[in-house]
């Protein structure tokens, strides 16, 4: 028996340094998902923001169906699809200013449209042209990643070296439910909070990571409650709530904006569709799980609540599904035209300096190309 396990032995008090260093109660987030449509809450909402965000939704829904549609003409080498998760995308890609950064994952195209991207700019990495179709720096809108999270130490080192600059830059990072249990996702969010970085972190949690449901992933109350063991809010909302949504994401940037440091959201939402073309989901989930989630549609909800307030009538709604029709239109029609590739350009963006090797390997393939041309030239 040592000394301090003697009855009466004296404990010392731990010093500070051991004591909680904030208060975790106001870091928690609510039981339920924040909502906002069908509360009365929701007649103070903007008309323009229900407006824009109904437009928003339809015609990326529109984009989801067009996009599928293109993997199964060859068009598209792989597409995951955002269909039922709209409301997230539509809102992370309107919460922003011009001067702030998005940090998509792979799914997370639509965002990237709706915040300024070019549709097709924004497939090009799923059509297998480029490694990134679009310059980040002239959108603002990082290279859509597919390995799970690695985006999200990105977000934080940009915010916070445009913290360290003085700049007013605000980055929101998507991530989805099975990014949640890679170590990036941990370790972006300690940065961010011992740093105080001005980044929001999205997490879209649409039930599966793949195959692999939430509950196998994490015994943790919610993904949101993650936040409080890295010392920063957590926010639970209803992720097909579009205008919940957009208000959530709209409070936690101007907090990230005004000094008070990163928040952790996470919109409970549901994937709709399979993972990816490639993937056959009723192997995993049952048809009535997903009819169920079909009617807390997002369109649905959002198109209730505005007739309720006479800001939707059906010329409005058709007017709505003809702006989509229109961009389905023109996706289509540009994706079927076969890009001219230059193979020269596999070199291009590595380095602002190309290293030895890569010289090599760019002299040894432009010798290739031009032997091929001569061949092909003797033989006309």
């Amino acid at each position: 028996m040592t000394v301090l396990e003697q009855p009466g032995a004296y404990r010392p008090t731990p010093p500070p340094g051991w004591q909680p260093r904030v208060d975790a109660a106001p870091l928690l987030p609510d039981a339920e998902p924040y909502r906002l449509l069908g509360t009365a809450a929701a007649a103070d909402i903007s008309p323009d923001l229900l407006i824009r965000l109904h437009r928003e939704l339809v015609r990326g829904r529109r984009y989801n169906t067009q996009a599928t549609a293109l993997t199964r003409q060859g068009r598209l080498a792989v597409y995951p699809s955002s269909t039922g998760q709209e409301a997230c995308q539509v809102a992370a890609g309107l919460v922003l200013e011009d001067r702030d950064w998005l940090f998509p994952s792979y799914r997370d195209t639509l965002a990237a449209v709706v915040r300024g991207l070019d549709p097709v700019d924004a497939l090009t990495l799923l059509r297998g042209d480029w490694h990134s179709g679009y310059d980040p720096h002239a959108h603002r809108v990082a290279p859509l990643c597919t390995p799970l999270a690695t985006q999200l130490p990105h977000a934080v080192g940009l915010a916070h070296a445009a913290r360290l600059k003085g700049d007013d830059v605000v980055a929101l990072a998507l991530v989805g439910d099975g990014g949640t249990s890679e170590g990036d996702f941990h370790e972006a969010l300690n940065f961010a909070a011992v740093w105080q970085a001005p980044v929001v972190f999205l997490v879209q949690n649409n039930g599966f990571a793949i195959s692999v449901p939430l509950a196998k992933q994490t015994a943790a109350p919610s993904l949101a409650h993650k936040a409080v063991g890295y010392g920063m809010p957590g926010r639970l909302v209803d992720g097909n709530d579009a205008a919940a949504v957009h208000e959530v994401l709209a409070e936690a940037v101007r907090r990230a904006r005004g000094g008070g440091g990163p928040t952790l959201v996470e919109a409970v939402t549901y994937r709709m569709e399979a993972h990816t073309n490639a993937d056959d989901a009723t192997r995993y989930r049952p048809d009535s799980e997903v009819e169920a989630w079909r009617a807390h549609d997002p369109i649905a909800l959002l198109e209730e609540a505005m007739r309720d307030r006479h800001l939707l009538d059906d010329e409005g709604a058709r007017a709505a599904r003809e702006s989509a029709e229109r961009l389905a239109a023109d996706l289509r029609t540009r994706m079927h035209q076969d890009p001219v590739l230059d193979p020269m350009a596999l070199f291009e963006h590595v380095y602002a300096d190309r290293t030895s090797q890569l010289r090599e390997q760019a002299a040894q393939l432009r010798a290739e190309l031009d032997a091929e041309a001569a061949d092909a030239g003797k033989g006309e």
